[in-house]
C-alpha cells in the first residue's frame, strides 16, 4: 500500500537508501559514533554530483567550547552575496555537512545566493539547547562579519530540514526574545520536527515504518535530544507552542506521506494566525527526507526550485 502513494521516482531513493541501511547492523545496536558512520556510509552516493561552486571555504565561529564549523558555498564570483544559512536534520543526532552537502549546492544554484552549512553539535552528547545557541550564534557573526566571508550580512536567512528545522525556527525565536530577530529576512523549513504530540493522526496514519522515518525513531531522537530537566517545557523544544509574532516570513516544505505531517500543517497555520506571512507546499507522494532524492526525482527539484524563488525574492528583492 505504501509503495502505491509514494512519487515512483521518489522510490528509487527510499529503495536505494534502505538496501545500503540492510548492508549495517541495526540503528538500535550501534553506538552514536557508529550510527553516524553508518548514516555517512549510506548517504555518501547521492550527495555526489549537482551544481559545481565558484567557491567553497570553512572556518570557525567563535563560540564557547571551541567554536562552531561552517561551510560556505559560493556559487558565483559576486561579491558580497546574501546568503542561506542551512541546518542539516537528521534527528538532531546523526548527518551532517557531508550528508547534506549536494542539497546546499542545489539551493545556492538555483537561489543565487550563498549557503552557509552550520555544523552544530550533535546529541546525546550535545543536548538541547547547545545546537539552537551555535544556530544564533552562526547568525549574529554572519551579520556582523558576513563580509569577511563574502557574505552580505543585511540578507540573510535561516532554514534546514527535520531536526534542521525545529533548530532554525528555536533560533529565530531566541534571535527575537534577543532584540535581534531583524537579522534574519525569511525562514525555510522543510519537513520540520516543531512538537512531540505522537497523537496526532498522522503519525497513526504514517508512523508505521513504511514511509521512511517511524513513530519508533522520533521517540528515540526525542529520548536522545531532551535532557531530563524539565526542558520539555521550554518553548524553544517545541516551537509549535511558543508565540511565533515578530518571526520573518516563512517557506514550508510539507510531505504529504509523513508522521509530521500534522504539526508542519499545524505550523503554517500558527504562524499565519501570529501574522507571519508564510507560504506552505504540501508535495504530493513525498516521504520524509524527500529533498535529498534531487538526483531521481522531478518533485525534489521542484520543491528545490520553488523554495529558490522564494528566497530570490526575500533575499535579492
Amino acid at each position: 500500500m505504501a509503495d502505491s502513494l509514494i512519487d515512483p521516482e521518489l522510490l528509487l531513493f527510499i529503495d536505494g537508501v534502505a538496501a545500503a541501511y540492510g548492508r549495517h547492523p541495526p540503528f538500535g545496536t550501534l553506538s552514536p559514533a557508529e550510527a553516524r558512520a553508518v548514516a555517512e556510509d549510506v548517504r555518501a552516493p547521492w550527495t555526489k554530483g549537482g551544481p559545481a561552486m565558484a567557491g567553497t571555504r570553512e572556518t570557525v565561529v567563535p563560540f564557547a567550547g571551541g567554536g562552531v564549523r561552517i561551510r560556505i558555498h559560493h556559487p558565483s564570483t559576486a561579491r558580497p552575496l546574501p546568503a542561506l544559512i542551512y541546518v542539516h536534520g537528521g534527528g538532531w543526532t546523526i548527518f551532517s555537512l557531508d550528508t547534506h552537502d549536494r542539497l546546499m549546492r542545489e539551493y545556492a544554484a538555483a537561489a543565487g545566493v550563498a549557503v552557509v552549512g552550520v555544523d552544530y553539535s550533535l546529541s546525546p552528547e550535545a543536548r538541547f539547547p547547545r545546537a539552537i545557541e551555535e544556530t544564533a550564534a552562526v547568525v549574529r557573526w554572519l551579520a556582523r562579519h558576513g563580509g569577511d566571508v563574502g557574505i552580505d550580512g543585511a540578507r540573510l536567512a535561516l532554514g534546514g530540514d527535520s531536526a534542521g528545522a525545529h533548530i532554525s525556527a528555536a533560533a529565530a525565536l531566541a534571535l527575537r526574545d534577543a532584540g535581534e530577530g531583524g537579522l534574519l529576512s525569511g525562514l525555510v523549513l522543510n519537513y520540520g520536527v516543531f512538537d512531540d504530540d505522537f497523537s496526532r493522526p498522522s503519525y497513526a496514519r504514517y508512523g508505521g515504518g513504511e514511509y521512511t522515518l517511524s513513530a519508533q525513531e522520533m521517540r528515540g531522537f526525542w529520548r536522545d535530544h531532551l535532557p531530563a530537566d524539565g526542558a520539555r517545557n521550554n518553548s524553544l523544544a517545541r516551537p509549535l507552542r511558543a508565540g511565533l509574532d515578530g518571526l520573518p516570513p516563512a517557506f514550508l516544505a510539507i510531505t504529504a506521506l509523513d508522521p509530521l505531517h500534522d504539526e508542519n500543517v499545524a505550523m503554517a497555520e500558527a504562524l499565519r494566525a501570529a501574522g507571519v506571512a508564510v507560504e506552505a507546499t504540501v508535495y504530493p507522494g513525498t516521504t520524509h527526507g524527500f529533498l535529498e532524492a534531487m538526483s531521481v526525482a522531478e518533485i525534489s527539484r521542484r520543491a528545490i526550485a520553488e523554495t529558490a524563488r522564494w528566497l530570490q525574492a526575500r533575499l535579492r528583492g
